[in-house]
């Protein structure tokens, strides 16, 4: 009788929930024990993001504090960073190396970074895909329209390719906070270190979220298949 109910594609959820779960175990605890290191210099990290961004001609941008731990982010049609209570001034190399990251996107738009040109001109179309997507694949189900359940699975396939090209973005991000972090001697040495691996395990946040995304797509696909049967 369970066999018959089971659905064997909620193995995807369950593979999925526990990829999201201990990526943001492991920035969290990442961040936590490097928020326990305090930089050799004693610059909060907002100072820090101050000189990056005035270094790099950018003194048009604020920078806000904002609630919230990790919470932090770089709004462009603002033309802010919002380091959250756990960042703005706090002197710890975890922080300092979040806030660099934050300024790497700012320079991204500066220099006309392509793949965030490229994610920011495709968030409406994004933000529609994914509105319509659940309930046009859930309409598909209850109708019985394996077709239009493929319709709804395939609009939510774009919230995978928004996630795919974020990656980049935020990958790079982290290249650049860790070399200007270098070039302007505001970390050094072990420092450098504990702000590089709490970025690290920041990315694999975006990595598993990619993943996550992924399965849950391919389960759609797969029950939108199991109706045109």
């Amino acid at each position: 009788m369970f066999s018959y109910y089971f659905d064997p594609t909620y193995v995807l959820v369950i593979i999925a929930f526990l990829l999201t779960l201990f990526a943001s175990m492991g920035v969290k605890s990442t961040f936590s024990k490097y928020n326990d290191v305090r930089s050799s210099r004693g610059i909060t990290a907002a100072s820090a993001a101050r000189q990056i961004l005035d270094a790099n001609g950018l003194q048009n941008i604020r920078i806000e504090h904002v609630s919230g731990d990790l919470t932090d982010h770089y709004s462009p049609n603002e033309n802010v960073i919002r380091l959250s209570d756990s960042t703005y001034n706090s002197t710890s190399v975890a922080a300092i190396g979040v806030a660099a990251h934050e300024c790497g996107h700012a320079v991204q738009h500066q220099v006309g970074y392509v793949p965030i040109k490229i994610r920011n001109g495709i968030v409406p179309i994004v933000n529609v895909c994914n509105m319509l997507s659940m309930p046009i694949f859930i309409i598909g189900l209850i109708l019985g329209l394996g077709r239009l359940a493929m319709v709804g699975a395939i609009l939510f396939g774009a919230v995978l390719v928004f996630q795919l090209v974020t990656l980049p973005t935020e990958i790079n991000a982290s290249r650049r906070a860790m070399k200007t972090l270098e070039s302007m001697y505001l970390l050094e040495g072990d420092e450098l270190t504990g702000a590089r691996k709490t970025l690290t395990a920041a990315a694999m946040t975006y990595v598993a979220a990619v993943a996550s995304t992924a399965l849950q797509f391919l389960r759609l696909v797969l029950l939108a298949n199991r109706r045109r049967d």
